[in-house]
């Protein structure tokens, strides 16, 4: 499937695509292995498609910013591996995990070569503020991470924890995608601070799609399990709005099911989402960290790749799976 915002960059993208296959070579077969199903597995690719789109939105007519993107998306497949073994999942994108097929120990091990073969060629594009930029961000999805550990099972954890939990694990490679794309091609400081602030925006609105269809969604196109959030133990926005609208009785239900995990509660859990209105808020959400994207973007000179970028945060809020 092709999707509109990829036509006005479509051959740096495949070029970046080329790029991430040529830097999967190692001399341990294992790694080989792992990385050509990595790649095969495919995804959107939106967090590299940003970088593109953000260079060329600014102007930029080098050919680093293919390299930076494979980097991006290095990053994001190194942090997907080490996710799955930490959430133990056995299913994304609709095929078994790495962690699933292979084991934990192999998973993590490769998600540390990806980590640092990003940062091999993060070297090699030799930009100091680009590699400022990715560095601080690993650094802040990294505590992200531990944050959102800290928060398992714990029904107590408010709205706020939330979005910073969010913003920190998601937004951050999503507003770094954007802005180094942006510093790359020497932005100015209005421009780089438009497109640095519309890839958090964009990003906190892709986590609470996400995260609404979880309890909506189909399994089939999602790509995982529908309930992973639930079985994990893991407090989104549909939940903790369903405690808050929900009667006592209820509430408690909820509470209990959280701190339990598992999915015997599915059924009801989606029936509560759904009737105390805590879907809808959710999407509600999504909808204004959409509106704040678009309104980024107004700070930008019109082009084609502004509005792909438009087109994409669209595409982000009103996708189903």
């Amino acid at each position: 499937m092709t999707y509109p915002f990829l036509s006005a960059v479509q051959k740096d993208f495949q070029a970046v695509d080329d790029l991430i296959r040529s830097n999967l070579n190692s001399e341990v077969p294992l790694v080989e292995e792992i990385a050509a199903y990595l790649v095969e597995a495919g995804g959107k690719r939106l967090r590299p498609l940003l970088v593109l789109l953000a260079a060329k939105a600014c102007g930029y007519d080098g050919k680093e910013h293919i390299k930076l993107a494979a980097v991006i998306e290095f990053l994001h497949t190194a942090m997907l591996l080490h996710d799955d073994v930490v959430d133990e999942s056995d299913l994304r994108r609709g095929r078994k995990t790495v962690n699933a097929a292979w084991g934990n120990s192999p998973s993590v091990l490769v998600g540390d070569f990806l980590h640092s073969r990003a940062f091999e060629m993060m070297v090699e594009i030799g930009n100091m503020r680009v590699m400022e930029i990715l560095s601080r961000a690993t650094n802040v999805i990294a505590e992200g991470e531990v944050q959102q550990l800290c928060a398992v099972g714990n029904p107590d954890t408010s709205e706020s924890e939330y979005m910073e939990i969010i913003s920190r694990k998601t937004a951050m490679l999503f507003q770094a995608a954007a802005h180094s794309g942006a510093v790359l091609a020497g932005a100015d400081e209005k421009a780089e601070t438009a497109l640095r602030d519309y890839g958090l925006h964009l990003g906190v609105a892709f986590q609470l799609v996400d995260d609404q269809l979880d309890y909506e969604g189909d399994a089939q196109e999602l790509g995982k399990n529908v309930g992973d959030d639930l079985a994990e133990g893991k407090v989104t926005l549909p939940l903790i709005a369903a405690m808050r609208n929900a009667s006592i009785e209820d509430s408690e239900f909820i509470r209990t099911a959280i701190r339990n995990g598992g999915v015997e509660n599915l059924p009801q859990m989606i029936e509560l989402v759904n009737n105390t209105g805590a879907l809808d808020y959710t999407a509600g959400q999504a909808k204004q960290e959409q509106c704040m994207a678009l309104e980024c973007l107004g700070e930008v000179e019109d082009s084609e790749y502004r509005q792909a970028m438009n087109v994409l945060v669209n595409f982000v809020v009103d996708r189903h799976h």
